[in-house]
């Protein structure tokens, strides 16, 4: 696992601990305790993610991103919390947080949260992900098939398209989808992938290789036909 990582945490004994969990398995991690710390080392350094408490002496995480976003509107980050309230989760997901992760949390777990938004963001700097006879075009947001059939797509039918050609051939659970594409999992949110899942599945029978199976009680997998290959 490989990433610059800037987590702003006020508690002192649980930032040191996640700090050094996250070196340890290879990330290069600095802890900052205040969100005028955070912000004086966002103006002379860049990260590959931020880490942000939203509890936080001075301002609060949310504060907090959108003065750092004015100075680096590019930056990725994930909100830590123990706030589960659904009025909080969507505030920061609306902010761009590419997560949002409840207290008590697993390390384990937030690394590897952390290893597969650092690949799904890198991953975005190619212009284009084919797999079989279906492109991704991340430029303009644009799936083809067949060099012929061209679907425009949300951000989120993007992602989930994204996160789907990028495993093919791998059983996906649902809760993993949820998590990777939605931020969260629950009842509604698995509704809503659903309606993308018969979406996507519409989509695909216009293509000669691919189909998205369901596997039982997991979930689902994007699979190619007569073995054809990327």
């Amino acid at each position: 696992m490989k990433g610059k990582l800037l987590l702003i945490e006020d508690d002192q004994d649980l930032g040191q601990e996640v700090k050094n969990y996250l070196n340890a398995v290879g990330f290069t991690t600095q802890l900052v305790p205040s969100s005028f710390g955070a912000l004086e080392y966002c103006k002379v350094n860049d990260y590959d993610l931020l880490l942000v408490d939203i509890h936080l002496p001075g301002k609060d995480g949310f504060e907090l991103v959108e003065s750092i976003r004015k100075i680096k509107p590019h930056v990725h980050f994930l909100f830590l919390t123990a706030r589960n309230q659904k009025t909080s989760r969507l505030k920061g997901l609306k902010l761009g947080a590419a997560d949002y992760i409840t207290k008590p949390f697993d390390v384990e777990e937030l690394a590897w949260r952390i290893h597969n938004i650092l690949n799904r963001h890198q991953g975005s700097t190619r212009d284009e992900l084919k797999v079989s006879d279906i492109y991704l075009r991340n430029n303009t947001m644009e799936l083809v098939i067949d060099d012929s059939k061209v679907y425009k797509l949300t951000a989120r039918e993007f992602e989930l398209w994204k996160y789907l050609l990028e495993h093919v051939e791998q059983v996906l659970k649902r809760e993993d989808i949820l998590i990777s594409v939605w931020g969260d999992n629950d009842y509604f949110l698995g509704r809503s992938l659903d309606v993308f899942i018969s979406r996507i599945r519409k989509i695909l029978r216009h293509s000669k290789f691919l189909t998205l199976d369901t596997v039982f009680k997991v979930g689902f997998i994007l699979k190619q036909k007569n073995g054809h290959v990327r």
